[in-house]
């Protein structure tokens, strides 16, 4: 898109990543992804291009293939309890707010990697509203790039994953979006390297519209 491109992409629900889409939780994730190379002597800057929007075990099972999963899920437990902790530097993408208080009323979930426990720490953390829809890692049995926790979502809602729209920063959940048969925003300088629908730097560039027929338009400028 240039820059004064202006899509409108209607829908009949959205389904919203967190970490880099609502949240933007760089720091946290940097710091503790990296003190776990540094354990496991593997190169950060190579841990950081697959960490992002997988579910942490999803993520060691690729970067230390010939380990057993059964200490991918323990060691994950304690990375995810890290996590919850270190909420320094968290904070609301651009627009994040705005954009959510536009969604009251209308069919939307949150579809994170992210547990219960870590999505609640974070949202207070940006100072956001949780949606009453939250589609967490507890909730599916696969971590993206798998499209189950966007099916589940639109499940949830009861909408077809046709009439959905994907909010999504990394390249597993525009993949895992995609999969899930459904159109993708990509938000952030991630997004565009994965091929979304549309790209756009932060939440400032979506405007929300309903009409009377119960149908959501998203203008979405770049």
């Amino acid at each position: 898109m240039t820059a004064t491109t202006t899509a409108v992409l209607p829908a009949r629900a959205l389904l919203l990543d967190m970490d880099g889409t609502l949240v933007n939780s760089d720091a946290s994730v940097e710091r503790i992804w990296r003190r776990w190379a540094e354990r496991h002597g593997l190169d950060g800057d190579e841990v950081m291009k697959v960490v992002h929007g997988r579910q942490g075990y999803a993520s060691m099972a690729l970067l230390l293939p010939d380990r057993p999963m059964e200490q991918n899920y323990a060691e994950n437990a304690r990375l995810l309890a890290e996590e919850t902790a270190d909420t320094e530097g968290v904070v609301a993408i651009p627009g994040a707010r705005e954009f959510l208080a536009s969604l009251d009323g209308l069919p939307h979930a949150l579809v994170t990697s992210a547990d219960v426990a870590l999505s609640t720490a974070r949202m207070a953390a940006a100072g956001l509203e949780q949606p009453a829809v939250r589609i967490t890692a507890e909730s599916v049995g696969a971590s993206k790039p798998d499209p189950e926790g966007f099916l589940k979502g639109a499940a949830e809602l009861g909408v077809d994953p046709a009439d959905c729209v994907v909010f999504e920063d990394s390249g597993a959940g525009i993949t895992a979006g995609r999969a899930a048969g459904m159109r993708v925003v990509g938000i952030g300088p991630r997004a565009g390297f994965h091929q979304p629908d549309v790209v756009v730097r932060d939440l400032t560039q979506v405007r929300v519209e309903r009409t009377a027929e119960g149908t959501i338009l998203l203008h979405v400028s770049a």
